[in-house]
Order: C-alpha cells, then structure tokens, then sequence
C-alpha cells in the first residue's frame, strides 16, 4: 500500500475517534460545570478543562479574551477557525476519507459524508439551538455507526489495520489524558476521607462515563470509584473497551499483522508497551505516582504513533 494511501485512512479513523474523545470530554465538563462547585468556582474552570487538556486554553485566550461559558463551547465544538475544535476533525476526517474513496465502503463513505453535511447544518445553526448535550450524543453516535459500517463491510486486510491504528493511538492517549486530568482536579489528596467525598464521586463517575466504562466498573468492584479500582479499569484491564491495555492489545494485534521490514521499529515498541502493561500491577503504578506514571505513558503513546508515523506514513 501507498504511504500516502496508508496515511489517509490512518488519519481519518483517528480524527474521528478524536472528534468523538473531544465529545465526551465536552460533555462531562459541561455536565460537571451544573453542578455546586462547593466554593471552587462558578464552574467555568471545569468548562476549561478540555481546552487545557487539548492544548488550546492559550490559543482561546488570545483569540477571545477572559473564560466566556457560550464562546469557550463554541470554540471547542463549532468554530472552523480552531484546528483542535470538533467542527475541524469531522472536515479533516471528511478530507481523508474522500482521498481514498477507491480503499473504503461504500457505507463507510455514505456515513461520513453525511455526518459532515449534518455538522456543517449545526454549525449554522449554533450550539444554543441545537443543545450541547445533543450534540456530543450526535458526534458520539455518529462515530459508532461509522465504526460499526468499518467493522462490518471492510475487507480485513492493510486497510482496515491502518484505521485500526488510527483509533487504538488516538484513543490511547485520550484515556491517559483524561484519566490524569481528572486525577489532577481532585488533587494529591487521596486518602479514604477524600474519596468519600460527593466531589470525587462525581469526578470519578463522570470520568468513567466519558470513557463508556460506568457500567463495567459496576459489575468488577463493589462500592463508590475511588481512584485505585479506577486507574486499574482504565489502564490495566483487557476487558474494557477504552483502557489502556485494551488499546496496546489492539495496536500490537494491528501492526503484527503488517508485511515489510519497516515496520519492524513500530512493532517492537509496540510489543513492548503491550508486555510492560500485561505485567505491570496498579500497586507499581500508585507507588510511582499516578500523575508521573501517565505522564510518563502520554509520551511512550507519543512515541509509538511517531514510530509508526516514520515507519509506514511517511511519503518518500
């Protein structure tokens, strides 16, 4: 395959895994921002937090001046002017998908270019009309159907593993971010007096929510998310969908499955991110420290989409 080709369907897969991550990440902010805040703000900090969690609070503050709840959500979901806002992924991924027209479905095409003749429709429309809510629920169930037409009418061969690929990274890295985002809201403070609290119970079950993972936490643990039963769901159990090993499993399944020699880089990084969880235990991860352990895994899943970038992606 083409690396151009290759490119393509990588990048389309994960500008609409990241349209969805920013999804759910908009709409537990917007949900925690209704809440009391306990006398820790007005609840503009929480509708902040995606914007420092993607890099663009800096970028918002020179474009729009002082923490505006109506500019801070257009900007994040609608506005075609910021790279990072969901608007701007669903048109990219929309732009790769037509690239490679001749490599993907006829019913993964239809699904996402209807997906952005609707977000253009909204966006016109305005996130006042149409509803935050509403919205993340559309982005997030426009995501499955097209996730759903990949899984069920491609061929799996090198192009179904490359939207693989760009899913697993995508989706590894906003686990890990949004996991230490909201571990660093609650602050250090993690004894058994402080996960009682209603405030971390809010903060750790809408984080669980975001991910789709409320319900499995529920059926492995007994009690409130406290945040050692939540970092082991969310890094270290296979069997959840959006954890983090779940991701490395996957990625690694993908890029062994990958013919040549170029890749060889990609796929021994890969391998050994994949081992380092499989026998790593949540005591070794909370004795180093939960927010240098992500931080630390942020980077190695950096690391590894270069990797593949260099590997596979680049054109010659």
């Amino acid at each position: 395959m083409l690396s151009r080709t290759a490119s393509d369907l990588y990048w389309m897969s994960r500008y609409l895994e990241r349209a969805e991550n920013l999804a759910r990440m908009l709409d537990v902010s917007y949900s925690l921002s209704l809440m009391p805040q306990d006398g820790r703000g007005d609840g503009l900090d929480e509708l902040a937090m995606p914007l420092l969690i993607t890099g663009t609070l800096d970028d918002y503050l020179e474009r729009h001046g002082p923490l505006h709840a109506e500019r801070m959500l257009h900007f994040f979901a609608l506005d075609a002017s910021n790279p990072g806002s969901i608007y701007c992924c669903l048109q990219a991924a929309r732009s790769n998908a037509h690239a490679v027209r001749g490599r993907i479905t006829a019913d993964m095409w239809e699904n996402i270019n209807a997906t952005w003749l609707e977000m253009r429709g909204i966006a016109e429309q305005g996130l006042g009309r149409y509803g935050i809510s509403r919205f993340c629920e559309w982005v997030k169930e426009r995501s499955h159907l097209f996730r759903g037409a990949t899984f069920g009418t491609i061929m799996r061969g090198e192009a179904y593993r490359f939207i693989r690929l760009g899913t697993f990274i995508e989706r590894a890295d906003n686990t890990l971010r949004l996991l230490d985002a909201r571990y660093e809201m609650l602050g250090e403070e993690i004894d058994e007096l402080e996960e009682r609290t209603a405030r971390s119970y809010y903060q750790w079950s809408a984080l669980l929510r975001a991910l789709s993972s409320f319900e499995a936490f529920a059926e492995i643990y007994r009690g409130s998310p406290r945040t050692r039963k939540v970092a082991e769901l969310l890094l270290l159990r296979p069997d959840v969908p959006r954890s983090l090993r779940a991701c490395l499993e996957e990625l690694n399944l993908m890029l062994a499955g990958l013919p040549g020699e170029n890749g060889r880089p990609a796929q021994r990084l890969a391998a050994e991110l994949d081992a380092r969880l499989r026998y790593t235990s949540i005591d070794e991860v909370l004795d180093e420290g939960l927010h240098a352990w992500l931080t630390d895994f942020i980077l190695l899943v950096r690391q590894l989409g270069n990797t593949i970038h260099t590997s596979y992606l680049e054109v010659a």
